[in-house]
């Protein structure tokens, strides 16, 4: 019984690894485009124009008590899907848990027509998610953003001094993604105006 030589079945064998990874990888891609639609599919089953809630408020915040001994480093990270340009104002910050700290993010529309847009936060390491607590964040609201339009916008964080001993730094990271389109505006026959509240709370 002849067998198939060992060049051309190694040769077989990288090929099909090659095609299950390419799989695997638009995958991967298409998972990611789907959050989109996801998004706004929740949002209208829920009838809410965001999913990210405050964490904390000022009140609870002033009442933390700062913890001087520890010093924790904080990282900035910002992506964008769509025609955005998106910054955070600083790459990183170290903060006392328990003082109340504000760092700046800017977005740029990039476009001749105004999109809405969201801005979707995580944390790394995952244990930290919960002792991350958000005040004041762009992220809590859609956004509006007129032709060509930059705005400069504040997260205002405590981090709670009940965070893990052994986390000494924390990277927040934002998705902003578009969440209107040229055709959606089109077939709107004009473009989305801003949210009052949003634009007093994130003025330009």
């Amino acid at each position: 019984m002849s067998t198939q030589p060992p060049a051309q079945a190694d040769r077989s064998f990288n090929r099909s690894m090659l095609i299950k990874l390419f799989i695997v990888a638009l995958m991967m891609f298409g998972f990611g485009f789907a959050l989109i639609p996801m998004y706004r599919a929740i949002c209208q089953i829920t009838g809410v124009n965001n999913l990210v809630q405050r964490d904390a408020t000022a009140r609870e915040a002033k009442n933390t008590q700062v913890d001087m001994s520890r010093t924790i480093s904080i990282e900035f990270d910002a992506n964008a899907r769509g025609p955005l340009g998106f910054k955070p104002q600083q790459h990183s910050l170290d903060v006392h848990p328990g003082a109340v700290t504000t760092v700046m993010y800017e977005v740029s529309n990039e476009q001749a027509r105004t999109i809405q847009a969201q801005a979707i936060p995580s944390y790394a390491p995952k244990q930290a998610t919960e002792y991350f607590k958000k005040i004041e964040c762009f992220c809590f609201t859609q956004q509006t953003l007129t032709a060509n339009q930059t705005r400069r916008m504040p997260v205002v964080f405590v981090v709670d001094p009940k965070l893990p001993k052994d986390v000494k730094t924390i990277t927040l990271s934002y998705t902003f993604f578009e969440l209107s389109t040229p055709a959606a505006a089109t077939a709107g026959s004009a473009a989305p105006t801003a949210n009052p509240a949003a634009s007093a709370a994130n003025p330009a």
